[in-house]
């Protein structure tokens, strides 16, 4: 039975358009290669989304008991967030406005529910005791 999962990271302070480029790279691989990819990108923002991708592992893992070795990454999307306007001085005594820009990550993994342990009943631990004894 497949379940899938969701994490979300809002207003992370990077472009969009810079932290797509990212997400491509693991979009549509397993949980344990896009973390191993995500740790040698030598991209700013690649440790945003390895965060976002990591925190939806362990919902997954303790949420909903979801073995971690069938994770896949089904979905992940980067939108704009909101925008922070700043200014910077200029000649003449001007002040020029600028934008940093946010993004927003959405990250939706699927993966196999782990089977449920059937354990002994307490008058079956108590037979094989006594046949120990």
């Amino acid at each position: 039975m497949n379940i899938q999962v969701k994490a979300i990271a809002k207003g992370v302070r990077h472009s969009p358009r810079k932290v797509s480029v990212v997400a491509t790279l693991v979009r549509n691989r397993t949980v344990p290669e896009a973390l191993t990819i995500l740790k040698h990108v030598p991209r700013r923002s690649a440790e945003s989304v390895y965060k976002v991708i990591a925190s939806a592992k362990a919902n997954a893992e303790h949420n909903e008991n979801v073995k971690p070795s069938t994770l896949k990454i089904v979905e992940i999307t980067v939108t704009a967030g909101p925008r922070i306007k700043r200014y910077r001085p200029a000649a003449r005594g001007q002040a020029l406005s600028f934008q940093r820009k946010t993004s927003h990550i959405k990250v939706t993994l699927e993966g196999e529910k782990r089977q449920k342990r059937t354990t002994k009943t307490t008058s079956e631990k108590k037979v094989v005791n006594k046949e120990n004894k």
